[in-house]
C-alpha cells in the first residue's frame, strides 16, 4: 500500500533519516514471548485462564458479584456482534496512515463531506489511543509499536514556539506525513502546540504515550520495547517535566487552559481533574515499566513519593459526595494554622445552586478543579473514568461514581453518551470564562456536548466496577444513531439529541471508541490493558465520607 501523503503544517520539528535508526531495525525482529513481570502495584493480580478470575486492575466488587466471575464461554455466547462492527472496522482501516510502508497511526477524521481539512488530517496522540486499543484487542500490534516509536523519535526533536524552547520531554500533540518531491521521500512533521488554538502544549500527550506503552506491553507480552534505553529515556523525560521541584505546595500538576482533550478556553486551568487522573495513571504505568538501574532508581523513588501524596490529596480534597457537600456548605472561612478545616479557603457562597439538586444521597464524583479559594463543582467524564481505571478512586469511590451515573443518567448520558462535562456554561458565566467562544456555546462541543468517544472509558470503568449493564445501556444508545449519523465527532443539546453544529463526520475516535467498548463487553479480559489494581501500599486513611452517608 502506498504511503498516505498529508498536507504540511508549519513546524520546526521534522523526522526524516533518523526514522531508520537501529532502534527500529532491532525491534522489527520477532518478538520474544516473555511472561510479563509483576511490579509492586500488581502483586494481587492473576492471569486469566479458561474462566474469569480476577483481572489485572480489577477488584472484587464490594457491593455485589462482578461480571468477571462469568465464564469466558458464557460471556461470548451471550454477545451477538452488531452489524455496525464490520462497517466500523472498515472505516477505522480507511483512516490508517502509512510511513515508508509501515502503519504509524490513524487520521483524526476522514470526512469526505467537506473540503475544509483544518487539522483533522493529522495523527493526534490522544485521538489514536482508542484506535490503538482496538488494534491491540484485535491482535494487530504492529501499528501501535510503530506509532510509539515514531512519536518517541519526534520527542527528541527541537521544539520552539516563537523564540521559546519547550522542554525535552514534551510529546507532540499530533504529526503528519509530508512528501518531499525533490528528495522523493516522506518525513514526519510534528506539532507541539505551535500551531494549536491558543498555542498551548499538550500536557496529556506524554501521559497517554506512557499509558499506551504499558497497554502494548500487557497485550503482547513483549517487554523488549518498553525496556529499550530509548523508551526508558522517553518515560523519564516526560516525568522530569512533572516531578521537578518548584514553588508548588500541592502534589497536583499546575496546567494552562486548553492543554488536554478540552483544548479551548473552558476555565479548566489550574489543577483540572482530567490531567491529575492521567498524571496519576501515567506515574503508576511508568512505575511498572522503569528499570531500577542508574537514574531509573532515583526516578522510581520520586514517583513513589509523588503517588502517595497525590492519591491522598485527590481522594480527600477533590472528592465530593452528599456529606462532603454539606460540610463545605457549613465551612468557616479565613482559617489560619494547621488546624484549619477549610484548607483552600473555599467560600460556601461560591457553591452553585445546581449542585445541591444534582447530588444524590448515594453517589459522588471528583470535582473538576481545586485550588486556592477555588472549587470547580462541574462533573468531567474523562477524569472520573480514568480515576476508576487507575485506582485513583478507592473501591467505594468508584462504586459511588457509578451510582451517580445511574442516578443522573438523563443529565450525564441523555440520548447520546457521554457528556464531556456537566453542566454547561451559559449567559454571563459563558462570556467571562470562554471569552464568548462561538464553538463552545451552551450544550455544544466542550461546553456540555456529548462525545461518543467517551464510551470506551465508560465501558472500561463499568466492567472494572462490575456494572456492565450500565455500559450495555450506553452502547444501545450509540447503536441506535451513531452509524446513521455517519460517526460524528460530538452531539449538541441538553440530551445530546442533535449532531454537533461543527462536528466532523467519520471521526476516527468515535469509531474506535465504539469498537473498544464492544470488544470489552465481548471479552472483559481486555480490561487488563487499561486498568490498574488498587495499590494497598498507597491506600491513605480517608477521614471524611468516602462515597455516601450511612443511612
Amino acid at each position: 500500500m502506498e504511503p498516505l501523503g498529508l498536507r504540511a503544517v508549519g513546524s520546526h520539528c521534522s523526522l526524516s533519516e533518523m526514522d531508520d535508526l537501529d532502534l527500529t531495525r532491532a525491534l522489527d525482529k520477532p518478538r520474544l514471548k516473555i511472561e510479563r513481570k509483576r511490579s509492586f502495584d500488581e502483586r494481587s493480580m492473576s492471569e486469566l485462564s479458561a474462566g474469569y478470575g480476577r483481572h489485572d486492575g480489577l477488584h472484587d466488587s464490594p457491593r455485589g458479584r462482578s461480571v468477571l466471575d462469568t465464564p469466558l464461554s458464557s460471556a461470548r455466547n451471550c454477545f451477538e456482534p452488531h452489524p455496525m462492527m464490520a462497517e466500523a472496522w472498515e472505516a477505522l482501516r480507511r483512516s490508517m496512515v502509512f510511513f515508508r510502508g509501515h502503519p504509524v497511526g490513524t487520521l483524526a477524521a476522514v470526512d469526505n463531506t467537506t473540503d475544509e481539512v483544518l487539522n483533522y488530517d493529522q495523527v493526534f496522540v490522544r485521538d489514536f489511543v482508542p484506535s490503538a486499543l482496538a488494534f491491540l484487542m484485535n491482535g494487530e500490534s504492529d501499528i501501535v509499536k510503530h506509532f510509539l516509536l515514531k512519536t518517541l523519535q519526534l520527542q527528541d526533536s527541537e521544539k520552539r514556539v516563537d523564540r521559546f524552547k519547550l522542554g525535552k520531554g514534551v510529546m507532540p500533540a499530533s504529526f503528519k506525513v509530508r512528501h518531499d518531491p525533490v528528495r522523493e521521500m516522506d518525513h514526519l512533521v510534528a506539532d507541539f502546540g505551535e500551531t494549536a488554538i491558543g498555542r498551548v502544549a499538550p500536557v496529556d500527550s506524554g501521559f497517554w504515550w506512557i499509558i499506551l506503552l504499558r497497554a502494548y506491553t500487557k497485550s503482547t507480552g513483549d517487554l523488549t520495547l518498553s525496556e529499550t534505553p530509548e523508551c526508558q529515556k522517553g518515560i523519564k523525560l516526560i516525568l522530569s517535566l512533572c516531578l521537578a521541584e518548584g514553588f508548588d505546595t500541592f502534589p497536583t500538576l499546575l496546567c494552562a487552559d486548553g492543554c488536554s482533550m478540552i483544548d479551548r478556553r473552558m476555565g479548566v486551568y489550574g489543577y483540572p481533574i482530567e490531567i491529575q487522573a492521567l498524571f496519576y495513571m501515567a506515574l503508576r504505568c511508568a512505575l511498572s515499566m522503569l528499570k531500577p538501574d542508574g537514574d531509573g532508581r532515583e526516578c522510581i523513588e520520586q514517583i513513589t513519593k509523588r503517588l502517595h501524596a497525590l492519591s491522598f490529596h485527590m481522594r480527600n480534597y477533590f472528592w465530593l459526595d452528599y456529606q462532603q457537600l454539606n460540610d463545605i456548605y457549613r465551612y468557616k472561612t479565613e482559617e489560619y494554622s494547621h488546624t484549619a478545616v477549610n484548607k483552600f479557603n473555599v467560600m460556601p457562597d461560591s457553591i452553585p445552586d445546581w449542585v445541591f439538586d444534582f447530588m444524590p444521597l448515594r453517589g459522588g464524583y471528583f470535582v473538576g478543579n481545586v485550588g486556592p479559594a477555588h472549587m470547580d463543582f462541574r462533573w468531567f467524564a474523562l477524569g472520573n473514568c480514568v480515576s476508576i481505571l487507575s485506582s485513583l478512586a478507592t473501591p467505594d469511590q468508584s462504586m459511588a461514581i457509578m451510582d451517580l451515573l445511574e442516578h443522573r443518567w438523563a443529565e450525564l448520558v441523555g440520548e447520546m453518551p457521554l457528556k464531556i462535562c456537566y453542566p454547561c456554561l451559559e449567559g454571563h458565566e459563558w462570556r467571562i470564562i470562554t471569552g464568548c467562544d462561538p464553538k463552545n456555546t451552551r450544550w455544544s462541543y466542550h461546553n456540555g456536548g456529548s462525545w461518543p468517544v467517551l464510551l470506551w472509558q465508560l465501558t472500561a470503568a463499568c466492567i472494572k466496577t462490575g456494572r456492565p449493564q450500565i455500559a450495555r445501556r450506553a452502547v444501545d444508545l450509540i447503536e441506535s444513531r451513531l452509524h446513521r449519523d455517519c460517526w460524528p465527532e460530538y452531539y449538541d443539546g441538553k440530551l445530546g439529541r442533535y449532531v454537533g453544529k461543527q462536528a466532523r463526520k467519520y471521526q476516527t475516535w468515535s469509531i474506535a471508541g465504539y469498537l473498544v467498548a464492544k470488544m470489552l463487553l465481548e471479552d472483559p479480559s481486555h480490561i487488563g490493558m487499561i486498568s490498574l489494581e488498587e495499590d494497598k501500599l498507597m491506600k491513605p486513611v480517608i477521614k471524611r465520607s468516602a462515597s455516601w452517608p450511612q443511612l
